[in-house]
């Protein structure tokens, strides 16, 4: 996992979008903050191998304070009902109260995260906050909203407030709890996908889930195949984050899962885990990272720099 870097007070900035062009691709994918995020993510894969979510114990003081983040977040959604004279098939407009909300309560909510010895990063760890959870004027949530929450937890991990010792509640707690308050959000305003590809892409809303959901599943006897198998799901799929995408999938689409999720159906049919887990990561690499759409909102400070890599 990242290592902390413990800047000196008063060095954070607010981050601007530096990728503003298809050509700051190469600056973006030279850049110190591109490394970063790829290995970062690639440690969290490694750290939860052969792990199930129930296999995490007591948790530091820090995750538990994110987690009561992420709580609290939730609860409002039950303060903002969707508009139900709304018709449209995506995008209730009462997602924007509720990111409304976010906004308002971030600059506190990170302060309760960082404790007194780093709040001047707030400016700095604000942004990637209240842009995690999808955008409040299109209404949508898609990959590179999800990547916006991994660069806040990387923000943490460099100023030390995350350990090395957190990097499997990182993903099975944390990013567990994340998934769940976006599938709730997703599922109660009908949020657009961002830039999904439709049948062709992997999934709608989310890419993690099955990229860390694969590693949970190295060394164990379950194949890719019994991924889709209803008994396993309704039997695991608390325990691996690979299910928890599948049964949300299968709970919010109709039709034939071949049809509608083809991606995940091929990859049912690889006959191990490792292979799973190594083309996702490289896909990940290539159409997250990798895509101008996606990575043209993220922004830099001086914790994430695109400066370039010496």
């Amino acid at each position: 996992m990242s290592e902390s870097i413990r800047p000196g007070l008063g060095s954070f900035t607010a981050p601007q979008r530096k990728i503003l062009e298809p050509t700051d691709m190469a600056k973006w994918q030279q850049s110190a903050a591109f490394l970063e995020i790829a290995s970062f993510i690639e440690q969290l894969s490694k750290s939860v191998e052969g792990m199930v979510i129930s296999d995490v114990g007591n948790v530091s003081p820090s995750v538990q304070r994110i987690c009561g983040l992420l709580d609290e977040a939730a609860s409002w959604v039950a303060a903002f009902p969707p508009q139900e004279s709304e018709a449209t098939r995506f995008g209730n407009k009462s997602f924007r109260r509720w990111a409304a909300e976010l906004e308002r309560r971030a600059p506190r909510l990170i302060r309760d995260v960082l404790g007194d010895k780093w709040d001047s990063a707030e400016i700095e760890l604000e942004p990637y906050l209240i842009a995690a959870f999808g955008n409040a004027t299109r209404i949508d949530y898609g990959s590179g909203h999800e990547l916006t929450f991994v660069m806040w937890l990387l923000c943490l991990c460099k100023l030390g407030i995350l350990e090395p010792a957190d990097s499997q509640a990182i993903v099975l707690v944390v990013f567990a709890r994340y998934l769940e308050l976006c599938q709730q959000l997703q599922r109660t305003y009908r949020l657009e996908p961002a830039g999904s590809h439709g049948v062709w892409g992997l999934d709608d809303y989310q890419f993690l889930p099955f990229y860390f959901g694969s590693a949970q599943f190295i060394g164990t006897q379950t194949t890719p195949a019994a991924s889709l198998d209803s008994r396993l799901i309704a039997e695991q799929g608390d325990n691996y984050l690979y299910l928890r995408g599948i049964r949300f999938i299968m709970a919010m689409k109709r039709g034939p899962f071949f049809e509608h999720s083809r991606q995940l159906y091929d990859i049912s049919g690889v006959p191990r885990w490792e292979k799973v887990n190594q083309g996702l990561g490289k896909m990940y690499k290539a159409e997250v990272l990798g895509r101008f759409p996606v990575v043209q909102h993220l922004v830099f400070g001086s914790l994430l720099s695109i400066a370039q890599v010496k």
